[in-house]
């Protein structure tokens, strides 16, 4: 009698978790839908601080270049006035 509550439990128990485990083709795609537009989400921000990153280091990079013209411009001009 034991064995047969045992076996019964772990058959209910088993068509249990199989049946709430399955999901429809139509809730499989809504899910893959939602799932690809949080990731174009995630890339759409990452590509926006990477511009902004690029675009600081480039502004950066231009000004020291320019700093070092000028500095360049002075000392050329230092030598020509004597």
């Amino acid at each position: 009698m034991n064995k047969l509550f045992g076996s019964l439990a772990v058959a209910i128990v088993a068509a249990g978790l199989t049946a709430v485990a399955q999901e429809t083709p139509k809730q499989e795609i809504k899910k893959a839908g939602s799932d690809v537009k949080e990731a174009g989400k995630a890339t759409g921000g990452a590509v926006k601080h990477t511009g902004k990153a690029v675009g600081k280091g480039t502004k950066k990079g231009v000004h020291k270049a320019a700093g070092a013209t000028e500095r360049g411009a002075e000392k050329v001009k230092e030598k020509t006035k004597q």
